[in-house]
């Protein structure tokens, strides 16, 4: 029964953080919600890895999404303009012929990759450090390339978390944004605390 309880009390927080990520997501439309509302629910999810369970999620999800809306969407223009960029570069290397094309594309691919596991570490460096606009982005960066261990394991998190989806589509609405959330906040967390505890020694 205990069990029971502690599965239902995870999937509720789980479906109700995810829906207020949708909502709010929608309430900004979309394009000028998605940076606040995915700030808001990092915010829920790393007060989960610090054990603190006992806090209103609409109230930690709605204070944090209407404080972080202008901030967080100014680092939102940095990263869409420079994946606009990439994504127009890859598009035009895929369009070329020949060997030197296919190293270009290679390259490319490569860049937006480092770019996606610098948008994974903002997130949880973002509500973690109190940093300026360029810097989280720096360190972001810094992270997806020096921490080759935990990228790993969060990129094999993320393939297993697709699949489960793949083989249970209806659960997306209901935790598609949140669990990749709690796993990428879980593991950088146990790296932050042991980069701190390394700066206190």
């Amino acid at each position: 029964m205990k069990l029971f309880l502690i599965v239902s009390e995870w999937v509720l927080r789980l479906i109700w953080t995810n829906l207020l990520w949708i909502g709010f997501t929608l309430l900004g439309l979309g394009i000028f919600g998605i940076m606040p509302a995915t700030v808001a629910m990092f915010s829920v999810t790393r007060k989960w890895t610090k054990k603190e369970f006992d806090f209103s999620i609409w109230h930690q999800f709605k204070d944090t999404y209407f404080k972080e809306w202008v901030p967080s969407n100014k680092v939102g223009i940095i990263f869409a303009l420079i994946g606009a960029f990439l994504f127009l570069d890859l598009s035009f290397a895929e369009q070329m012929q020949g060997f030197f094309s296919l190293i270009l594309y290679i390259f490319f691919l490569f860049l937006f990759l480092i770019f996606f596991l610098t948008l994974i570490f903002f997130f949880p460096l973002y509500v973690q450090y109190a940093f300026k606009t360029k810097e989280y982005v720096k360190q972001a960066f810094i992270h997806a390339i020096a921490s080759v261990k935990d990228t790993l394991i969060i990129l094999l998190g993320l393939a297993f978390i697709a699949y489960f989806f793949s083989r249970l589509p209806g659960l997306i609405p209901f935790m598609g944004g949140v669990l990749p959330a709690y796993l990428i906040m879980a593991i950088c967390m146990k790296r932050f605390r042991k980069m701190e505890n390394k700066q206190k020694d």
